[in-house]
């Protein structure tokens, strides 16, 4: 082994902490992981705990150092990233503040990006209609921050909040390493309502007015410090990657590296997910879609031209696939899309935009959907007799079917099966909380083959929104033409190719599909160990490019039959997000006593 350069990322998930050690050409040395700890004390809340996703990241950082038997002195940046979750510590003691409901144990001090406790306080911060929401695709969502320090305000002990400060969760990890107060223009825009300075008259970022008027002026206090403060004048905010400062040594000799590693600014979770995607390198002769700008493929030469590669990053899609999936865009000008979040300005690279898109529930549904159905344990007991996981045995149980029924492809199994699957909400573009899901074509059939065929309708359905997210973006201004996607979603051969039918566009698998996030992560780590004496670092797209490996494509069917179907549960897709939406507003208008509007509404659902 060499003696380097080495580069770490940590990725801090909803429910484990990630390292991965990798080399200078992004080769990943070495993984490893350990879960973390995660609270329900009442339906909708979860909380989880600094001091314990702290322990996982220092055993997965020793892990991975001692797994690839590297000398820790040529590990030369280390980056972070988490889910954005909301972190409360004591201004007078810098120690954990409890989130509630109990606000005796201070250990619960996270609450995380997927708590809903806070619906009324989201509705009265958009009840307001501020210019600021304009930048988080019209308001903001109850898995963002700023409604979570409103209902902190108030239920918790008001000694208690006045001595709080707030995180956003990688901002505290790189807090915990470096003693620094930075923050990251990832967490703050994206999450927490910071428009950049000189973006529509914004003067420090944080609008006075904006938390003025929906109730928390405490956060104006003394130049906004409690959230980071006003660049320049009482506060630093720095891109992706960064420098920041150097590990602490108490920060040094829990993660068992040397004081001083550098560290990089980090991101939100599904922010390093783009950074480990998108520039996976593919072969122009074998991609029929390419944008004709051009490859990838001068990278490394002399003549490296960072905005000339950025106008293929601008056709690519990252889909960022786990618990739930988020959808990122990059683009050279602001595009808004209404119910998509931002744009968002230097949040990855310096004078750039990113638009995110998301589902609230992905890997989670098609988890729920197996596991509650009645032939869940019998399903199980075959895919575990077969070798199997659970979903490998189902996707080979609907070819089975197929085969059987003698039709031309998956799809027509459930072309009467009408499954909409906003279970938790939608986050875009309907960007309602209020949306459920809905079946339609069930039977009393609960065999395994009605499972399957269940699965498949939610795979479906996860393939035509994420159409319904592009079709938002790009009628609003941006060009995707193809889908980079992560996560463990990418090894379901039948999600990967329904996604392509559906969307019309090829996938593109990275070579690292489980660890793109943390590969993302340790690119900032590289990022972060290219300062020089001024603290300038390198290109984030070089780095990029530089370490970022071959790609596989999954192309849409080309079965015309398969096209025509999936073009018409589109539209019944899209149906039935608009028949929700009016049928909760007849019950409504009905329960309001609104007598005018519910004649005009069962006028209008008549006619669907």
């Amino acid at each position: 082994m060499t003696s380097g350069p080495f580069y770490i990322g940590i990725d801090v998930g909803t429910g484990s902490a990630r390292a991965c050690l990798i080399d200078a050409h992004g080769e990943i040395l070495a993984l490893a992981a350990k879960d973390i700890l995660k609270w329900e004390p009442k339906p909708d809340y979860f909380n989880q705990s600094t001091t314990d996703i702290w322990h996982a990241c220092s055993y997965a950082v020793k892990k991975v150092v001692a797994d690839s038997g590297i000398d820790v002195a040529g590990v030369r940046g280390i980056g972070f990233d988490a889910t954005c979750s909301l972190v409360v510590l004591s201004e007078s003691t810098d120690e954990p503040v409890a989130v509630g409901p109990d606000f005796s144990d201070a250990n619960q001090n996270v609450i995380l990006w997927m708590d809903h406790r806070c619906p009324v306080e989201t509705e009265q911060i958009n009840a307001t209609n501020h210019t600021v929401l304009k930048y988080v695709g019209g308001k903001m969502s109850i898995e963002m921050e700023i409604p979570k320090v409103k209902w902190l305000k108030a239920h918790m002990p008001s000694d208690q909040f006045l001595d709080s400060k707030f995180y956003d969760l990688a901002d505290f990890l790189t807090h915990k390493a470096t003693k620094a107060e930075t923050r990251s223009f990832c967490s703050l825009i994206c999450k927490q309502g910071y428009v950049p300075i000189g973006i529509d008259g914004s003067v420090k970022g944080w609008s006075e007015d904006f938390l003025t008027t929906i109730g928390l002026p405490e956060l104006v206090e003394d130049n906004f410090r409690r959230i980071g403060g006003v660049l320049n004048e009482n506060g630093t905010i720095l891109s992706a990657g960064e420098y920041l400062g150097g590990l602490t040594e108490s920060a040094a000799n829990d993660f068992g590296l040397l004081p001083g590693t550098p560290v990089g600014s980090g991101v939100i979770d599904a922010y390093a997910g783009w950074i480990g995607t998108v520039a996976s390198k593919i072969d122009d002769n074998d991609i029929r879609w390419h944008s004709v700008h051009g490859s990838n493929s001068h990278a490394n030469t002399d003549e490296y031209e960072e905005e000339k590669d950025l106008e293929v990053a601008v056709h690519r899609l990252a889909a960022v696939a786990g618990t739930s999936t988020c959808h990122l865009a990059i683009s050279k000008d602001s595009v808004f899309v209404p119910g998509v979040w931002g744009p968002y300005r230097d949040v990855l690279l310096p004078g750039y935009w990113m638009a995110e898109g998301g589902q609230s529930a992905t890997g989670q549904l098609l988890a729920h959907v197996v596991k509650t159905h009645p032939a869940h344990a019998q399903a199980l007991a075959l895919a575990n007799q077969a070798g199997q996981s659970i979903f490998e045995f189902l996707n080979l149980r609907l070819e089975k079917l197929r085969q059987e029924q003698d039709l031309p492809t998956l799809a027509h199994l459930v072309r009467h099966f009408f499954y909409y699957g906003d279970l938790h909400g939608n986050r875009s573009p309907i960007a309602s909380e209020k949306m459920k899901g809905a079946i339609v074509g069930q039977s009393m059939d609960v065999t395994v083959d009605a499972l399957a065929v269940e699965y498949l309708g939610a795979v479906e359905f996860i393939g035509l929104q994420t159409r319904h997210i592009i079709t938002a973006l790009n009628t609003a201004g941006h060009q995707i033409t193809s889908i980079f996607l992560s996560g463990g979603q990418c090894r379901n051969n039948v999600l990967t190719s329904l996604m392509a039918t559906c969307t019309g566009m090829p996938v593109v698998i990275p070579r690292y599909i489980d660890a793109a996030v943390v590969l993302g992560a340790a690119m900032l780590g590289a990022k972060a160990g290219s300062a020089d004496d001024q603290g300038k670092t390198a290109s984030l797209w070089h780095i990029m490019e530089s370490m970022s490996k071959q790609g596989t494509v999954v192309y849409p069917s080309d079965h015309e039959s398969e096209r025509q179907l999936v073009q018409a549960k589109y539209k019944i897709f899209i149906d039935q997000a608009e028949r929700q939406i009016r049928y909760r507003s007849i019950v409504d208008a009905v329960l309001n006593h609104d007598h005018d509007k519910v004649l005009v509404l069962e006028s209008g659902l008549a006619t669907l």
